[in-house]
């Protein structure tokens, strides 16, 4: 009995380093690693809703802090800014993700620090970082000037925390 017991245990800890990404697992822009590239839909990426662990980003030189996202399955380079109050995604990234929209369809949507914004409002079924995946979540499409695409609060208010310590930013699933 106490055999099955620990080959039980040994299994769950197999599945569980598998499927949860450690913290550590990063690139050069500080984003997450998938331990395998499938590239498929958002079925085939390992995290889910219940996924409450930790996920670490590095402060790059730039001063800025860049998480690799999977949009919908599409992998997204994202410059984090929690002043931006949802998904900004480039015009590139967006039609790359399988975002559709016409040029009468692009209205001013805001304020930016270079003056007025505009763009296209738009849902994204599905955005993971670091195993911490988010559904249906709130963006707008950006076609002109805008470098990067930028992490806002309509991901990160529905993530367990987000904290910054020196140079590193610890996103929380919980």
């Amino acid at each position: 009995m106490l055999g099955r017991t620990i080959l039980f245990v040994a299994a769950v800890f197999g599945f569980t380093a598998l499927v949860v990404p450690s913290s550590d697992e990063s690139d050069s822009s500080g984003g997450y690693v998938p331990k395998s590239s499938t590239g498929g839909g958002s079925g085939s990426r390992a995290g889910s809703d219940w996924y409450a662990g930790d996920h670490t980003l590095h402060r790059q030189s730039d001063g800025h802090f860049y998480a690799s996202a999977h949009v919908d399955g599409v992998p997204v380079r994202m410059m984090v800014d929690t002043g931006a109050s949802v998904i900004a995604l480039t015009g590139s990234d967006a039609a790359a993700i399988g975002v559709q929209w016409d040029e009468s369809q692009v209205r001013h949507i805001g304020q930016g620090a270079n003056g007025a914004v505009y763009g296209v409002n738009t849902r994204l079924d599905e955005v993971e970082i670091g195993g911490i995946t988010r559904r249906n979540v709130s963006a707008v499409v950006i076609p002109q000037g805008l470098g990067v695409s930028l992490l806002g609060q309509s991901y990160l208010s529905q993530i367990g925390a987000v904290e910054i310590a020196d140079d590193r930013m610890i996103m929380s699933g919980g």
